[in-house]
């Protein structure tokens, strides 16, 4: 009897595949795959379907129904398979397992689309630029690179973006969020790429090692960005200026020179910064924090930056050379200033008495002589003074020291520029010349003794 039933379940053979089916309406339907008819047509936009039931699904799209509802989230869904689908995020079922490291999935085509890490397979093709991706959103989140669209777009600094993932972690810089932490330190992360490269400093690993200097990196990245120190590469352009940066970020803060923005806000004072680091080097200033510590000298600073320089205090390392006479200086910015030496360029001006200085800190010391402002006191005689560097010299009138050395006589000097003045004694050099007489000079102060054999006045 059993056996009779099994017969009679499937008395309808398809002639191409000999699939049997035990209705002939099914047959029917399962023929359309071989002839490829779609009787079944959208009057909206003409879509066509092999079956009347996925005419009906597809109407939804226009219509808007969605009759299949969560009953633990209320979500609403067109199709009954998208509401069996989206069961599995509540219930946790995951029913489609990969063979070869046993990863389970709740849609089949995540599956299928895990399953091209294992064989390496990349289906979906740039016509551009002929790169390859595995999966399709891949190559429609990478077009938007030649095509320059970028549809998201942030309503409070109006950057926009071309990745939706781009344009949510961006947002999080203006709410202040921080959902991804850390279970060590407990500092918080917008993004969470960001807080597994940051668990990688307390594991003191640094996979990724420079082949040319040996350096060692935590990040791919960064071994990426440092590679260009040794290339000289400069890929990312600012469209402005034209100046070249090694590394992107680094163009992006470049950029609001240009623009003058400054999303970085301190909440303290209002102060605000073009970069995320000057902010929080900026916020030590309230906190008082130092956490960077020379291991020489214990002193403590606030930014990595000065700790780097007040290193070469120590090494004696001068990293950056003048191209013209090849002085060397411990700072980027101290040579800048030196340059203006060479070039003559003095773009600080006195606004009393119309004097230029070619740095920064002389226009300000010169201030003091208008302020009558000393800001530098002895602790010992109480005398007073308006640049820092004559207090040191001073000091060393109580404490006897001279520093400063004569190679050749072996004779020792409290001031640099005393010992500058005796080497002119062993080397001859007389710079300073009376233009009435012609009359040479070792020291300055022997031009104006002499001045006044010509002028008439008596020195006090």
């Amino acid at each position: 009897m059993e056996e009779r039933v099994q017969i009679e379940e499937k008395l309808y053979k398809c002639d191409f595949c000999m699939s049997g089916f035990t209705v002939k309406g099914t047959l029917i339907r399962h023929m359309r795959i071989h002839t490829g008819e779609k009787p079944y047509k959208c009057d909206f936009c003409m879509s066509v379907f092999t079956q009347k039931g996925s005419l009906s699904d597809h109407m939804r799209i226009h219509t808007g129904e969605k009759p299949y509802k969560c009953d633990v989230c209320m979500s609403r869904f067109t199709l009954k398979g998208h509401l069996r689908r989206h069961m599995r995020i509540h219930t946790g079922e995951k029913p489609y397992k990969c063979d070869v490291c046993m990863a389970g999935f709740a849609r089949k085509g995540s599956l299928s689309d895990h399953m091209r890490t294992h064989t390496g397979e990349k289906p979906y093709k740039c016509d551009v630029c002929m790169s390859e991706f595995a999966l399709k959103k891949n190559l429609r989140r990478h077009m938007r690179i030649h095509t320059g669209e970028k549809s998201y777009k942030c309503d409070v600094c109006m950057a926009v973006f071309a990745v939706k993932g781009q344009y949510k972690s961006h947002m999080r810089i203006h709410s202040g969020e921080g959902p991804y932490k850390c279970d060590v330190c407990m500092s918080e992360f917008a993004v969470e790429e960001s807080l597994k490269s940051h668990m990688i400093i307390h594991s003191g690993e640094k996979p990724y090692k420079c082949c040319v200097c040996l350096s060692e990196f935590i990040q791919k990245g960064n071994l990426k960005s440092h590679m260009r120190i040794h290339t000289g590469e400069k890929p990312y352009k600012c469209h402005v200026c034209m100046s070249g940066f090694a590394v992107k970020g680094s163009l992006r803060r470049h950029v609001r020179i240009h623009t003058g923005e400054k999303p970085y806000k301190c909440q303290v004072c209002m102060s605000e910064f073009t970069a995320k680091e000057s902010l929080r080097g900026h916020m030590r200033i309230h906190t008082g924090e130092k956490p960077y510590k020379c291991d020489v000298c214990m002193s403590r600073f606030a930014r990595k930056g000065h700790l780097t320089r007040h290193m070469r205090s120590h090494t004696g390392e001068k990293p950056y050379k003048c191209d013209i006479c090849m002085s060397g200086f411990a700072v980027k910015e101290s040579l800048r200033d030196h340059m203006r030496i060479h070039t003559g360029e003095k773009p600080y001006q006195c606004d009393i008495c119309m004097s230029r200085f070619a740095v920064k800190g002389s226009l300000r010391s010169h201030m003091r002589t208008h302020t009558g402002e000393k800001p530098y006191k002895c602790d010992i005689c109480m005398s007073e003074f308006t640049v820092k560097r004559s207090l040191r010299d001073h000091m060393r009138m109580h404490t006897g020291e001279k520093p400063y050395k004569c190679d050749i006589c072996m004779s020792r000097f409290a001031q640099k520029g005393n010992l500058k003045s005796h080497m002119r004694i062993h080397s001859g050099e007389k710079p300073y010349k009376c233009h009435d007489c012609m009359s040479e000079f070792a020291q300055k102060r022997s031009l104006r003794d002499h001045m006044r054999k010509h002028t008439g006045e008596k020195s006090c």
